[in-house]
């Protein structure tokens, strides 16, 4: 099975978790996704994730100026994006419930 296909599924979610838990910024989000055992998750993606994420109205953002380089475009989630997130997990939970049934049947 192409695991970057089902990062594909729930990127959208890893997201909102990472971001849930507190803001960041881009990299920032790359960083705790792989640490969290997303090692497949790609800039690229993240940063479009996020893009279309608060193009969505489900994140707000803000600029935090660095001493060390650029300024970076910090994201967390508003009340929509809080929203998302709950019917999101929800509905993976039970996905991944029925797939963790369906499983076990079949090595019964």
């Amino acid at each position: 099975m192409d695991s970057s296909q089902l990062l594909k599924g729930v990127l959208d979610l890893a997201v909102l978790a990472v971001l849930d838990a507190r803001d960041g910024y881009g990299y920032d989000v790359v960083r705790r996704l792989t640490e969290a055992g997303l090692e497949e998750v790609g800039d690229a993606s993240v940063y479009g994730t996020l893009r279309r994420l608060f193009k969505a109205g489900a994140l707000n953002s803000y600029v935090v100026t660095s001493h060390e380089g650029p300024h970076r475009k910090y994201y967390g989630l508003n009340e929509v994006g809080r929203t998302m997130y709950a019917a999101s997990a929800k509905r993976w939970t039970s996905f991944a419930a029925t797939m963790d049934s369906l499983l076990k049947e079949g090595h019964a």
